[in-house]
């Protein structure tokens, strides 16, 4: 039988199912492949690998992370066309190495997963999938990341728009808004990213703000094709160039532990915005109130310039309705609509985009349970009461000043060298301890208490309602590829394999 007759059976068991075709899930298949390990399948909710950057495709999509940084260690890539790669390079990136290493053959296109369930006594994960047919695994790899579900605002009166709404997640390129007077609404990394864009097109562009953010220059410098070609012929230049870049991005760390350094950098980028937005009221309204990285910090040469055009204008106003053709502020102004763009970012609390995503671990243990006041995990990577069930991105892993990239490799490694140990042990299952997994939260939380994002005067998606903050990891991010190198066996309990699933004894500390 085929691989992809395999997949298309009703049920299928695997070694290691992973959830996710984005960075995280193709790094995943790529290291079980160089393991020998071919006994795997993606689950991919859309029709295209490449995660965000498949979805993702609104005018001047880009990441904020160096080219050769945001790429994977061991697939470099030379030929990065600037410092800072857009949308479309990116992608071409990710298909080049799925094609590489062959990953398509074992990828599931429109599988969503929709939950996940353990027993014990077969020592089995069981997947069930939307379109009713069910996966089943010794493993699974949740690796959809945080930033999959779009975030869409409950306006009074929304659903009584006439015009077009676009989410920047689910971007239309077949409208026109040529000579359209749109509306867009949020100032987070994506709408900095399309509104200079929005705007040379549109015939009038509102930009709502609720809180600005901290944007610093880009270096939208371009590599020559001499750099390209040394790049190419001598890799160790190449890989001086990337530490060099690891370095001076894991600096910033400083400031986020010291928010007193933080604020030393603030009036500069002050004078920044005040030097390239030309009304002074407008400026004064782009200047945010809270210390630099509390929130995201943003980097673009184009959008302040962007409130220098005649058919821009900035509200601060809240939104209080929407109407048929119209937006109404909380001042009671109104603005004419023929489109609303969104750039309200992405549901990222676990909570609430799993909270139909039902998992059950041990007897007893479903993770929305487990989770109703914080997600927690060990190592962002495992959770206690869930035995063979890792994840990628998971709590406390996202970065603030470098590329998550690093943290999902680490990730990997870890996974793999806990597998590659229960084979080699022959046990069944592994699970974190509850009290090392606690003891790790309680520290990481304390940890963060002295951070920018806790005390600088704002509130972020980084944290929960209640200040908690489950979104970042607080320390440099050599410091989690240490802790992560491999797993110490004492953190786990291990359970035996056995042939007779009814006479399954206690697991092995």
């Amino acid at each position: 039988m085929t691989s992809q007759a395999r997949i298309n059976v009703k049920t299928r068991r695997v070694k290691v199912a992973i959830v996710g075709g984005g960075f995280g899930g193709l790094c995943m298949a790529i290291k079980l492949r160089e393991a020998g390990i071919d006994d795997f399948v993606i689950l991919e909710k859309g029709d295209g690998l490449g995660g965000t950057w498949y979805h993702n495709s609104y005018p001047g999509a880009a990441c904020d992370v160096q080219s050769h940084m945001y790429s994977f260690s061991f697939e470099a890539n030379p030929d990065w066309s600037h410092r800072y790669s857009g949308q479309q390079e990116i992608h071409d990136y990710i298909q080049g190495v799925t094609d590489k290493h062959n990953i398509r053959q074992f990828t599931r296109f429109n599988a969503e997963v929709t939950g996940a369930h353990f027993d014990d006594q077969a020592a089995l994960w069981t997947l069930n999938l939307a379109d009713g047919s069910q996966l089943i695994c010794q493993h699974w790899v949740l690796a959809s990341g945080p930033l999959h579900v779009p975030s869409f605002p409950n306006f009074k009166g929304m659903e009584n728009f006439k015009g077009k709404i676009i989410h920047s997640a689910q971007w239309d390129h077949d409208y026109d808004m040529s000579g359209k007077k749109v509306v867009s609404i949020g100032t987070g990394a994506s709408a900095i990213q399309y509104v200079p864009h929005v705007a040379q097109e549109a015939g009038h562009l509102t930009v709502v703000q609720r809180t600005p953010p901290w944007i610093i220059p880009r270096d939208e410098r371009a590599y020559s094709g001499m750099s390209k070609w040394l790049f190419r012929r001598v890799p160790a230049l190449r890989q001086l160039h990337r530490l060099r870049l690891y370095l001076s991005n894991e600096a910033r760390v400083l400031p986020i532990f010291n928010p007193r350094i933080a604020r030393l950098a603030e009036p500069a980028l002050k004078a920044f915005i005040h030097y390239q937005v030309k009304d002074k009221e407008t400026a004064r309204k782009l200047v945010p109130n809270y210390t630099l990285g509390c929130k995201r910090i943003l980097i673009s040469n184009a959008y302040y310039p962007t409130f220098n055009r005649d058919n821009v204008a900035l509200v601060t106003e809240g939104v209080k309705e929407i109407r048929e053709n119209s937006v109404v502020f909380s001042d009671g102004s109104e603005q004419q609509a023929d489109c609303l763009v969104l750039g309200t970012g992405f549901v990222v609390d676990p909570r609430i985009y799993m909270k139909d995503f039902e998992i059950t671990g041990l007897p007893g243990r479903r993770l929305q349970d487990d989770w109703k006041d914080a997600a927690q995990a060990y190592l962002g990577t495992t959770v206690s009461g869930y035995p063979n069930m890792f994840q990628l991105v998971g709590p406390n892993t996202g970065l603030g000043h470098n590329s998550i990239i690093f943290m999902i490799e680490s990730q990997v490694r870890y996974i793999m060298d806990a597998i590659g140990k229960l084979d080699a042990r022959g046990d069944a299952w592994l699970d974190v301890k509850q009290e090392v997994q606690d003891r790790y939260n309680d520290k990481l939380q304390d940890e963060l208490k002295g951070t920018v994002w806790q005390n600088g005067g704002c509130t972020s998606w980084y944290q929960q309602a209640d200040g908690r903050n489950t979104a970042l990891w607080p320390h440099a991010t050599f410091q989690f590829m240490a802790r992560t190198w491999n797993v110490n066996m004492k953190d786990y309990r291990w359970q035996p394999a056995v042939k007779n699933p009814a006479a399954v004894g206690a697991a092995r500390v």
